[in-house]
Parts: structure tokens; C-alpha cells; sequence
């Protein structure tokens, strides 16, 4: 006979107002992100990310495997996306001179001036919505909060690009 399952560790009120909160923060956030970027730019929010991942890499490109990480997107959603952004020519793609197994993306000079143009609108997105509601010592808290599950995920096998292979 098997023992009977644990009682699941249930939310106290506090802990299940903080959830709500935070899952409908998670939910609208990108939404509104989502919105200014299709409004202001013609690009999805993951798109920009994409974008912002080429940008920040040396020579402005990376392996789709690690893009993907980035981007936190399935290589699936990813190559899609890709071949939107190629078909604007804001990037593009060939095989890895260092390893044919492998497809790097690389942002071209249109997706950077693309980039460069979108980013002011979203950076006043993410002030308004994120940082002007909150004092400075909130938002060092918001760093540490958000630090702290980052590293609960990656302890559960999660990857995200400060862990990445």
C-alpha cells in the first residue's frame, strides 16, 4: 500500500495576494510591451528581444541555439520570427564557417537602425510602467526579488541567459 500523497503547501491570504499580483503583472506586462512596440515600431515584443540579443553580441551575432535562449523562445518559434525579421532584411542567417551543424543569425545594418529607432519608445514603456511607480530603493529590491527567483529557476534546471551553457 503507498503511503498518502503530502498535503500540498497551501498559499497563506498574504502570499496568495502577492501571487495574484505578480501572475497579473506577468500577463499584462508583455501585453503592454506588445502594444507600444506594434504601435511604434512594427515589431512584437519578441522580435525587439531578438533584435536586442543581435545587438549586444560580438558582431552582432549568435548561434539560433543560443539566441533562443535569449529570446526565451523555442528554436520552432524562433526560426519563424527569424525569417519574418529576414524577409525585412533585418537579419540574416548562414551556416557557422566554425561548425556546419549550426545556423548563426546576424543583425544587419537596417535591423540595427530599426532597433536604434524602437528602442526610446520602449525604454520610456518600461520607465513608466516599471520604474516611476516605484522609489529607487524599490526598485533595488525589485532587482534583488527578481535576482532571487531567477536563481530558484536555474536551480530547478530552468536556462536563462546569466546560466546559459
Amino acid at each position: 500500500m503507498n503511503p498518502p500523497d503530502p498535503e500540498p503547501r497551501w498559499l497563506d491570504e498574504d502570499n496568495q495576494e502577492t501571487w495574484v499580483a505578480l501572475a497579473r503583472m506577468l500577463i499584462w506586462l508583455p501585453t503592454a510591451f506588445d502594444n507600444q512596440l506594434q504601435r511604434d515600431s512594427g515589431l512584437s515584443h519578441f522580435e525587439y528581444g531578438i533584435l536586442a540579443s543581435l545587438s549586444e553580441a560580438d558582431e552582432g551575432t549568435l548561434r539560433m541555439s543560443e539566441l533562443a535562449i535569449y529570446a526565451n523562445g523555442s528554436l520552432s518559434r524562433l526560426s519563424r520570427a527569424v525569417a519574418r525579421l529576414e524577409r525585412r532584411e533585418w537579419v540574416t542567417r548562414t551556416l557557422d564557417p566554425a561548425d556546419g551543424r549550426y545556423t548563426l543569425a546576424a543583425l544587419t545594418d537596417k535591423g540595427r537602425a530599426v532597433l536604434v529607432e524602437a528602442v526610446p519608445g520602449h525604454v520610456e514603456t518600461v520607465n513608466r510602467l516599471v520604474f516611476d511607480p516605484l522609489t529607487t530603493a524599490q526598485a533595488r529590491q525589485l532587482r534583488t526579488i527578481a535576482g532571487r527567483i531567477l536563481t530558484a529557476f536555474d536551480a530547478e534546471g530552468g536556462v536563462t541567459p546569466q546560466s546559459r551553457p
